[in-house]
């Protein structure tokens, strides 16, 4: 039977989800987690008919106080004989709302699980022991919470009892912590004096500490927002599968966000496939119109295209990234070091991938902060580091501050997890670019690696795209450039706009359409050169900020070095040489939508290097222009995202 919105019971379940605050608690061993988790527990009145009476007795029998501690443990043992609760979380509600708890075990062998479970929470809970104070653990686990993006947070300094509810241990251990936190910019929304064995600040105040003014434990979880839904976000559906049934043709997958309906047009990433949702096939809501967020679902599509397990389907102008190269912040767990240069196994959704590690820009000791000089050759067990990857083939994801769901990935060592991790600064592209529009086209690797090419030539391919006013100088310099670049053994091949409009791109006016698809086939053109391993200096007024843009992001998803060189000089300058007397025609009425008279030219923002061509020598311009174009090659001067290979 459909619920209200038409998705029957697995819409409801989505809904009573989404509205439960997914809470982590951390700390380090024996800080007193179990006695936390089992105290909200008894005072929330959320534990089943004899549980604490039983525990009370087995207490007793062993001639010892009542622990809060066991009835986590015996929560956990229902769990796992599968009897009342989930396998991997526990719950409890205040009147307010629900809650789950994600178990998260404090010993230092256990942060893979810590890892997995802070990963998929709304808040945390980071205890420390007020007699013990601030433990390695206790620094790990802050640098985690930092690094998976839990802004949430509440510090519990647990057993206050043990320090004679001292406000000044609380204060010192405050100001500790709080210094340490304030260096990974994690700011805790309240430090709490609690004693969770006695019940002190867990839902009210304590008599013994009357000195605190702050809110309880429970009250400070309840004044937490719940995160934003994820029905609300970019639809992305994490395709696990197609199968034949009947004469359908069913696509199986998981709503990591947003929603999706029943005439939708979806694009299927990598590769841009697009078609439209004929039907939802949901268990047990037969005719569903929609299916959101956080729900596993089936879907058919009116055009017959190719779908494979791992893609990522979304609306046309709210996609992912698509690209071999990104960022991300890594956290290692595995015994042997990940290695710069070495492969591994990526998993990113339901996508797999083979990703080489580019570069370690930088490692950071999770316990201490502490930083390593410059770029690194491996990062070691439990610590975190600065990665760029590269994947053998283009993969679909996001920026973890978009949407998480398609933000986080795994790496694999042999076949265990060896380390997890977040991606970000990944560029969106601008506008949504058409889909390969034709069916049964897939993306076809070749042998040839681009790590192969670069040893074969000696450098690496990529992009200088030099732009200006008709006459600045571009094509002279580029002719020049190309020059230089051959005769130190660099291959290299410019791709001029005159050229290109006699064969390529002679179909193409000058109308401001024609002139941004001159620039996007420009753009293709030159990145299929780069690569095969060559430097291509572009030479094109390409008169539009934006169509540049677009093909900066078509390099960069393309791991391939890209640089704007804005080729400055002023109209009166261009004028004055007018080599070719087009100005003269121009303003002569004979050429119209000329760039400069009559169209205008939008100069770049924030090139990667400017030449006042009016004011240079052409031998100081070349110069620049080829120190920038060594560098590139060498994939120097953090311009670009490097690119590497397999």
């Amino acid at each position: 039977m459909s619920g209200a919105n038409g998705n029957g019971a697995s819409g409801l379940l989505a809904d009573v989800d989404a509205q439960r605050l997914k809470i982590v608690i951390v700390g380090h061993v024996d800080h007193g987690k179990s006695t936390l988790i089992g105290r909200l527990f008894f005072d929330t009145h959320s534990l089943p008919d004899g549980k604490v009476e039983a525990i009370r007795k087995a207490c007793e029998a062993e001639g010892m106080d009542f622990e809060y501690a066991f009835l986590l443990d015996a929560l956990l043992e229902e769990q796992e004989q599968n009897i009342t609760i989930d396998t991997t979380q526990i719950q409890f509600r205040t009147q307010r709302r629900p809650y789950v708890i994600i178990d998260a075990p404090g010993h230092k062998e256990f942060l893979k699980n810590m890892i997995t479970g802070a990963a998929s929470a709304d808040a945390a809970i980071l205890l420390i022991d007020a007699k013990e104070g601030v433990q390695e653990q206790s620094r790990r686990h802050g640098f985690l919470l930092s690094l998976l993006g839990v802004r949430q947070v509440i510090v519990a300094v647990n057993k206050m009892d043990l320090v004679g509810f001292s406000q000044e241990r609380f204060e010192a251990l405050e100001r500790e912590y709080r210094e340490f936190l304030g260096k990974l910019d994690v700011v805790p929304a309240h430090f709490i004096p609690v004693s969770a064995k006695h019940g002190h600040h867990i839902t009210g105040p304590s008599a013994e500490m009357p000195w605190y003014r702050g809110p309880a434990v429970l009250q400070a979880l309840d004044a937490f927002a719940l995160p934003a839904s994820r029905a609300d976000q970019p639809l992305r559906v994490t395709v696990q599968d197609v199968y034949r049934f009947d004469a359908r043709r069913i696509i199986a997958g998981r709503v990591e966000s947003g929603s999706l309906s029943v005439g939708d047009e979806v694009v299927f990433w990598p590769d841009r496939k697009r078609s439209r949702v004929k039907s939802l096939e949901l268990w047990g809501s037969p005719g569903a119109e929609r299916s959101v967020a956080g729900q596993s679902t089936a879907f058919t599509l009116e055009e017959q295209i190719f779908v494979e397990r791992g893609q990522i389907a979304s609306h046309p102008q709210e996609g992912p990234i698509e690209g071999q190269t990104f960022s991300a912040r890594l956290f290692w767990l595995h015994e042997a070091p990940l290695r710069a240069g070495a492969s591994y196994p990526l998993r990113l959704g339901t996508q797999e991938a083979e990703a080489r590690i580019v570069r370690i820009e930088r490692v950071v000791d999770s316990g201490t902060l502490e930083v390593s000089p410059g770029e690194a050759a491996q990062v070691r067990k439990n610590e975190v580091a600065e990665v760029t990857f590269r994947t053998r083939r283009p993969i679909a994801f996001d920026n973890v501050d978009r949407i998480t769901e398609t933000g986080r990935f795994v790496l694999l060592q042999g076949d265990r997890i060896g380390g997890g991790g977040i991606i970000h600064g990944g560029e969106y592209a601008a506008l949504d670019r058409d889909g390969v529009r034709a069916d049964n086209l897939g993306w076809t690797e070749g042998e040839v690696t681009p790590e192969a090419r670069r040893l074969h030539f000696g450098h690496r391919g990529a992009v200088l795209w030099l732009t200006g006013l008709s006459g600045s100088g571009k094509s002279t310099l580029a002719s020049r450039l190309e020059r230089a670049l051959f005769r130190e053994g660099i291959g290299a091949f410019v791709l001029d706009g005159d050229n290109l409009r006699h064969g390529l791109a002679s179909d193409l006016g000058f109308s401001e359409e024609d002139r941004a698809e001159n620039i996007r086939r420009a753009g293709e053109v030159a990145k299929l050169m780069a690569e095969a391993g060559l430097v291509v200096v572009v030479s094109l007024i390409s008169p539009f900020r934006t169509e540049r843009q677009k093909v900066r992001h078509l390099c960069h998803e393309a791991g391939i070095p890209f640089a704007e060189v804005y080729v400055n000089a002023p109209l009166e300058a261009c004028e004055a040489r007018d080599p070719k007397g087009l100005y003269k025609k121009a303003r002569a009425g004979q050429i119209p939508n000329f760039t400069g008279i009559d169209s205008p030219y939008e100069p770049p923002a924030e090139p990667e290097l400017e030449l006042k061509t009016a004011e240079l020598s052409p031998e100081d311009a070349l110069r620049a222009l080829l120190d920038k174009a060594r560098a590139l090659t060498r994939a120097e001067g953090g311009l670009v995202l490097p690119g590497g290979g397999i």
